[in-house]
């Protein structure tokens, strides 16, 4: 008898590294899953910021000449982007706090098997 109980003990023993070692690795996996996602969409979004960096200066120019002043271009597209701010400040936690809150939570309790 003492022989089974202290196989009983060693395969418990062995059951919990097993399970705390799957623990590990199902939390890398979510967190490294999470990091790519974040990086990919960081990546898009630097790329979509170039562009539209690009297009605001040729709008900017394109107003600048219209109006005889290549500053009153810059300045009129500085004045709706300081609109934009505004109105973006007002919604922040509606358009940028919980959708970012809630992919973070989606991503890291992410329990779909792969």
């Amino acid at each position: 008898m003492p022989g089974v109980i202290e196989s009983l003990i060693a395969d418990t023993s062995d059951f919990l590294e097993s399970k705390a070692e799957l623990l590990k690795l199902k939390a890398i996996d979510r967190a490294s899953e999470t990091v790519s996602t974040l990086i990919s969409r960081l990546t898009i979004f630097v790329m979509v910021i170039i562009f539209l960096i690009s297009i605001n200066i040729g709008i900017a120019l394109i107003l600048g000449e219209w109006l005889g002043k290549a500053y009153y271009g810059f300045l009129i597209v500085a004045g709706l982007y300081g609109i934009a701010g505004l109105v973006l400040f007002a919604f922040r936690n509606r358009w940028l706090k919980r959708p970012f809150y809630r992919l973070m939570i989606e991503k890291l309790l992410n329990n779909e098997d792969k």
